[in-house]
């Protein structure tokens, strides 16, 4: 009854923000109570005035994302509320609208910077490469012609040679692409990526035809570096609600490893340019 009664108080409250002149209806003159009347929010969505009439009451009905939609719009809901109106109602939210091309701000890449001496970067929805610290281009000899981390990983040999468990990771990050692509179903380009990989790569052809999937957000990266030996790295992968489809990796030294001395002492090798 929690969530009925909040939804309930939720949709009366955005009535009561809302006047008939804000939605484009003619003046009724005072009210009683402030706002659009059910009736009103019940022709501007499109629906029947007992539907929204329950629908506010926190009835148990059946609701659709379309109708969702139409009720948002005509209560002039932005994209925090309509998701928290998705909720109340029993619903996945929507996910937003990726963003294609948009550099990240000067915060997010001070953010990489101060993460140093670890390794961290951003990814867009495609595995695509965003931005990455100078500690991720050293532990992970990433250079100029790594765009896209799922497609080094199976094609280039640099990028490959330095995961001392390639073959044990391989079918897991298969199954996260193929888990993040579920997620865009009207998005080609996991589709062109996934065959060009089949062309490019016999293993990733296989994997991709176990129709495996997984999820995972943290886990561990054994790395073979050329000058401090294995590198192991706890990661933890983070959504940007302000980037939509993109995340930020964050790499720590495995504790008792070792690791974190090395890191320090790669970090004090690097010669960073200025501008």
């Amino acid at each position: 009854m929690g969530r009925r009664t909040e939804l309930r108080d939720f949709l009366r409250s955005r009535r009561a923000r809302l006047s008939p002149e804000d939605v484009g209806l003619p003046g009724a003159g005072r009210r009683r109570t402030p706002g659009l009347r059910r009736e009103e929010v019940a022709v501007l969505a499109g629906v029947g005035v007992s539907w929204y009439t329950w629908l506010e009451q926190g009835r148990d009905i059946t609701v659709s994302p379309q109708v969702l939609d139409a009720v948002a719009r005509a209560l002039r809901l932005n994209h925090d509320e309509r998701a928290y109106l998705y909720v109340l109602a029993g619903c996945n939210p929507p996910l937003p609208a990726p963003e294609d091309g948009t550099p990240i701000g000067d915060e997010l890449r001070r953010l990489l910077d101060a993460w140093s001496p670890r390794p961290a970067y951003v990814l867009d929805r495609h595995w695509g490469i965003v931005a990455v610290n100078e500690p991720a281009r050293t532990v992970f000899g990433l250079t100029d012609d790594d765009h896209n981390c799922l497609v080094s990983f199976f094609t280039s040999p640099a990028y490959r040679s330095s995961f001392a468990h390639w073959e044990a990771a391989a079918p897991g990050v298969v199954a996260q692409f193929r888990a993040d692509a579920a997620r865009y179903p009207d998005d080609p380009e996991f589709a062109r990526l996934a065959a060009d990989l089949c062309r490019a790569s016999a293993e990733f052809a296989e994997l991709w035809r176990r129709h495996e999937v997984r999820s995972a957000t943290q886990g561990i990266k054994a790395i073979r570096h050329s000058e401090e030996g294995l590198l192991v790295l706890e990661y933890t992968s983070l959504p940007l609600p302000n980037h939509p489809g993109h995340r930020l990796v964050l790499h720590n030294p495995r504790p008792s490893t070792g690791t974190a001395e090395k890191l320090e002492r790669l970090a004090g090798s690097v010669v960073v340019p200025h501008p």
